[in-house]
């Protein structure tokens, strides 16, 4: 009857409202339109489509999401936390500078939406600085970008190198029971093995990337509830509330007493975390939706990240009891601190340690994943750098295959990566000094393009669908102004007396970065870089 009755309802509707009806496009023609919309738009900004537009906003959240990884960062400098401040700075200084990177977020997410392209930062300055500056500013922020994202991948990959050798470590019988301890060579192995892996599965269509992106995602979000609560309720011992809230560690052995600037350093662990939002942009032009998915998803990622990090952060610290032994090189996960953590709540309560090896291992999962989605970033990065010319060799570079999928930039990325390792066999040291553009190298990126908003462009800059309205130009200097106090925070010495040993070669490093990138654009680079160049046949 009621089938019926609705039949009879349509038969008397008119043939205006009928064909009104049927006007009103279903899921799949919406789908059309707004892929459409996406080409049109990229074809202002003056390229054409060759990616494939697949993404949706929750996958491109979940590549940004697994790239920042909590679990990744805050397990492979929770050491350096212990060390500068202890719980106080690592459960504080957590949340202060999730926020002050949020507003940094916010500033790109805008500019973002404005020029939805997988050059994201080098194209928002060409564009921001108009063609007079343009070039230049380009240049600049394409070459610290696109070394940072690569020094961000090494570290990565690196950092799940020697938690797998932690892992053999503790699993034949840790260091205090004649445990297997991997030479560098086997280290750097480990890592370019880790790499080959990444390069082959970023070589795979964008939806199989796409399922891998999500299946990251939870995997850290689930790994990261479920650690936060396991390890505190298996560890026999346990902090007090007054211990892991407001003790701060002073103790550090590295001659260092200042409180203030002992906690200044700790803050290093929580910033060096929360980077490789700028995923979500590079990935816009495999994206749907993009002026709006894009934004969203950068700032989505850190966000969602800043929650689940400080519930880690404190459901960890809850399980720590001694601190100057887990930071001992003397212990069996020698000197790795959460591994120790991991080990000894296991073995305390069940005689073995087997229970801390296996979520040591959810960590690497976790730690994989990040790697992987870096190297997805890698690669939009160098192909859309490439496509403006930028790059040495970039008709190589750029080049797509069947499958729409940027491969030669994929394999490019993952092999720079290793040779940035490889300063590991050399020197520790000089691998650290590397490492350390990974985040001032893709800050000052982050910052640029910023600038440029809030200063030459701050009466010419059309925001897309999402802006910050009149608050725009507040929040952009308010960025600018953190970038440049954590440039300044990295640069600092980290121990006394300093040696060559202790010296921090963070200003050395980006120096010669920038540098390189002054002397290439005074000398070639200015002569025919002209930005970005459209590739649409006219």
């Amino acid at each position: 009857m009621a089938m019926a009755s609705r039949g009879g309802d349509w038969a008397g509707t008119s043939a205006a409202a009928a064909e009104e009806y049927h006007l009103l496009p279903d899921r799949g023609d919406r789908e059309a339109i707004e892929d459409a919309s996406d080409d049109s738009r990229l074809k202002q900004l003056g390229y054409k489509q060759e990616l494939r537009r697949s993404l949706t906003a929750i996958a491109n959240f979940s590549v940004t999401f697994s790239i920042v990884s909590v679990l990744t960062g805050l397990t492979t400098m929770y050491g350096t936390g212990l060390t500068y401040g202890g719980p106080l700075t690592m459960i504080y200084g957590w949340p202060f500078v999730g926020m002050m990177t949020l507003v940094v977020g916010f500033s790109m997410a805008e500019i973002c939406s404005a020029f939805p392209t997988s050059g994201g930062l080098y194209f928002w300055s060409a564009k921001l600085c108009g063609t007079e500056w343009g070039p230049v500013a380009s240049w600049f922020t394409g070459w610290f970008n696109i070394v940072g994202q690569w020094a961000v991948t090494a570290s990565i990959d690196f950092s799940l190198a020697q938690l797998i050798q932690v892992i053999i470590l503790l699993s034949t019988g840790g260091k205090n029971g004649g445990g297997y301890e991997a030479s560098k060579y086997v280290v750097i192995g480990f890592h370019g093995g880790i790499l080959f892996l990444h390069a082959i599965i970023n070589s795979l269509p964008i939806s199989v990337l796409s399922f891998f992106g999500q299946l990251a995602a939870l995997w850290n979000l689930v790994g990261v509830v479920v650690l936060m609560i396991l390890i505190p309720c298996v560890a026999k011992e346990r902090a007090s509330a007054k211990f892991v809230f407001t003790y701060f560690n002073t103790d550090n052995g590295e001659g260092i007493d200042s409180k203030p600037y002992i906690f200044v350093l700790g803050l290093l662990m929580s910033q060096y975390t929360l980077t490789g939002y700028d995923a979500s942009a590079h990935m816009t032009e495999e994206t749907k939706n993009a002026d709006k998915n894009g934004p969203i998803g950068i700032i989505s990622s850190i966000g969602i990240s800043i929650i689940f990090g400080w519930g880690y952060l404190v459901g960890i610290t809850f399980a720590v009891t001694n601190i100057t032994y887990l930071l001992s090189d003397e212990n069996d996960a020698a000197g790795y601190a959460i591994a120790e953590i991991f080990y000894l709540a296991f073995k305390s309560r069940f005689g073995s340690g087997v229970g801390g090896i296996i979520c040591l291992g959810v960590v690497a999962v976790a730690i994989f994943f990040c790697g992987m989605s870096s190297v997805t970033s890698n690669s939009r990065m160098a192909y859309a750098f490439s496509r403006d010319g930028a790059m040495p060799l970039s008709s190589l570079w750029h080049q797509v295959n069947k499958q729409e999928v940027p491969i030669n930039a994929v394999w490019l990325s993952a092999f720079i990566s290793f040779c940035m390792a490889l300063t590991s066999l050399g020197s520790i040291v000089a691998f650290d000094a590397m490492v350390s553009i990974a985040v001032i190298g893709l800050y000052i990126a982050y910052a640029l393009p910023i600038f440029f908003r809030v200063t030459l462009a701050r009466k010419s800059f059309v925001p897309g669908p999402f802006n910050l309205g009149r608050y725009g130009e507040l929040v952009g200097w308010t960025a600018v102004l953190w970038v440049a106090t954590i440039s300044v925070l990295f640069s600092l010495p980290v121990a006394y007396p300093i040696t060559k040993e202790t010296l921090n070669y963070t200003p050395v490093a980006v120096g010669g970065l920038l540098i390189l990138t002054v002397c290439s654009w005074v000398f070639s680079a200015r002569h025919w870089f002209r930005g970005p160049i459209t590739n649409i046949d006219t």
